[in-house]
């Protein structure tokens, strides 16, 4: 029997495999049966050892004096954050901006609290990639170390980061399961033929209306099948033509910074969302690896918000992951109502954060398609 044609009979239509690696279930019996041994499912994450946790206890932490810094506002800064808000929309005039009559400024503060808890998680996967080396790291090499005993450099604190990390000696080499060691699979455009019947004269040979030999296929009425270039079967995109996968447990650390925050009430008719955007004056910051909720603060809601926060941050993260660093903070945010009249009607806008933006619903000058809305 011709080699070659044994060769190419052997080549399985695998085109609509899934793409999922073999059972490892006996070979994971040889990576010692220790905690990366997954249990029902392809991926595990591991909570961190017991001495990275800690108890707050009952401490608080009681806020500096505050001092306001918040600088007053008055009717030309109010009017020039009005022109230049009004100036950076399309459908806005500035002349409403530039004639009102301002009637009275009404200036509060708002206290925003915020909580940060920086933490690492660790979570494991099998993955695969072609076998392209004979350096296998696997189980002959030694015991893979435990998924916490794994020294990372941290990223800078409080900015997210994912990385991935191979385990050592936690590499198993099997035959590749999409093509099942093959390297090649039956092409699915020609079903292995490795042509195709022509288009244009439908395999007759001829074109209908000229009785002529067809130009497109020269008369063969096929043609070479386009999709695999005429071979037959395509090259395993899965293990490269290789055969063979490398199987690794793969590593992947996750760092997060997770955000609590809290805006003091108001009855202003203004979207609260708005106040996460601005920067506001800091009177209180305090970071450690966990800080202590904040106790006795001028607004008791505060007092309560970060209460809440830290209890629920270590409820969520402490038993999951690894707290690196907490953040907590109060800023004063400056908001002032804006009382204005134009064209012989009352207005209102809002001047809000230290970059003094604006938020406003009714200005007076407004268009929609080349018409003045007043």
């Amino acid at each position: 029997m011709d080699p070659e044609q044994n060769e190419k009979d052997s080549i399985l239509d695998l085109e609509t495999e899934p793409e999922s690696p073999l059972s490892l279930s006996i070979d994971l019996e040889r990576l010692d049966g220790h905690e990366w041994t997954l249990q029902d499912g392809e991926e595990r994450r591991f909570p961190p050892p017991s001495d990275f946790l800690r108890d707050l206890g009952e401490q608080g932490n009681r806020p500096m004096p505050l001092e306001h810094r918040i600088p007053t506002m008055t009717e030309d800064v109010a009017r020039n954050a009005l022109v230049s808000f009004v100036n950076s929309k399309c459908c806005y005039g500035n002349k409403a901006a530039g004639e009102l009559v301002i009637q009275d400024l009404r200036q509060l503060t708002l206290y925003r609290y915020r909580l940060e808890t920086f933490n690492e998680s660790r979570l494991s996967e099998w993955t695969f990639e072609p076998l392209t080396s004979n350096l296998v790291d696997g189980p002959q090499n030694g015991t893979s170390p435990r998924p916490w005993d794994i020294k990372v450099q941290t990223p800078p604190l409080f900015h997210d980061d994912t990385r991935k990390f191979r385990v050592p000696h936690s590499s198993l080499v099997k035959a590749c399961h999409k093509c099942h060691g093959h390297g090649r699979y039956k092409c699915s455009g020609c079903q292995g033929a490795g042509w195709m019947r022509c288009v244009s004269c439908s395999g007759t040979r001829q074109r209908r209306k000229q009785q002529r030999r067809c130009q497109m296929c020269s008369g063969t009425g096929r043609k070479r099948c386009s999709t695999c270039s005429g071979r037959g079967n395509k090259t395993c995109m899965t293990c490269q033509g290789e055969k063979k996968l490398l199987h690794f447990k793969q590593l992947i650390i996750t760092w997060k910074n997770n955000v609590f925050e809290f805006v003091s009430e108001h009855q202003l008719d203004f979207p609260g969302e708005l106040l996460s955007k601005v920067n506001g004056e800091n009177v209180f910051k305090d970071e450690n690896v966990l800080v202590y909720p904040i106790i006795d603060f001028p607004k008791p809601e505060i007092s309560l918000a970060s209460q809440r926060a830290i209890a629920e941050h270590n409820a969520a993260f402490t038993a999951s992951s690894r707290i690196l660093q907490q953040r907590q903070t109060i800023e004063l945010i400056p908001i002032t109502e804006v009382h204005y009249q134009y064209a012989g009607k009352t207005y209102l806008y809002f001047i809000y954060g230290l970059e003094n933006k604006v938020y406003t619903l009714d200005y007076p000058e407004r268009y929609c398609c080349g018409c003045t809305i007043i």
